[in-house]
């Protein structure tokens, strides 16, 4: 409210929050149509995707960076993810998309985005572009070997995450009869 009251000034910041704003209303207006979803995965690349799927990436993917972030501005080494991102197709990815789910992926999805505008309204444009390296604020600390993106890099790289909802894309009617096989082409197994 301050920030659209002209209180405080936009952060440095506010443009990366803004592709990661975007991409979670893009996220939620594909997943708006996956009521509709038939059940069957959709090939792509060589992977499934399903609307629970879609919705567990985007967020697996902000929370990720996010643990990354809080981490390093910490002084804390990050810890390791054992998720199995999109090589994996659960069987809840596979249940069906309910109005209720979508509610909570809106719930959860623009959480994400808000805690992801807060956190990089903070940062100064030096810890924005500091490398992996050097990015702690503790005084004193010796920083932690990386090679790592900086803060920026991760920000920028997060709207990619619309790739999973793509990957389902638009499920109404009128959307999925006028698709045809061939706009969405899943790669030969060979096995």
């Amino acid at each position: 409210m301050a920030l659209a009251a002209g209180i405080l000034e936009r952060g440095p910041g506010r443009e990366l929050a803004e592709g990661i704003t975007h991409m979670v209303e893009h996220v939620l207006r594909l997943a708006s149509t996956w009521t509709h979803w038939d059940g069957r995965p959709r090939p792509v690349d060589d992977r499934v995707y399903t609307p629970h799927k879609a919705i567990r990436r985007v967020a697996d993917h902000l929370v990720d960076h996010l643990a990354e972030l809080e981490a390093r501005l910490a002084g804390e080494e990050t810890q390791p993810d054992h998720w199995h991102a999109s090589a994996t197709t659960t069987p809840a990815d596979l249940a069906a998309f309910t109005q209720e789910d979508l509610e909570e992926a809106h719930s959860r999805l623009n959480r994400l985005a808000r805690i992801w505008a807060n956190r990089l309204d903070a940062l100064t444009a030096a810890q924005l572009d500091v490398p992996q390296a050097l990015n702690f604020v503790r005084a004193g600390q010796t920083p932690l070997p990386g090679t790592g993106w900086t803060f920026r890099e991760i920000a920028a790289h997060l709207p990619g995450s619309a790739y999973y909802a793509d990957s389902v894309g638009d499920l109404t009617p009128a959307a999925t009869a006028a698709a045809t096989p061939a706009a969405t082409p899943a790669k030969e197994q060979t096995t």
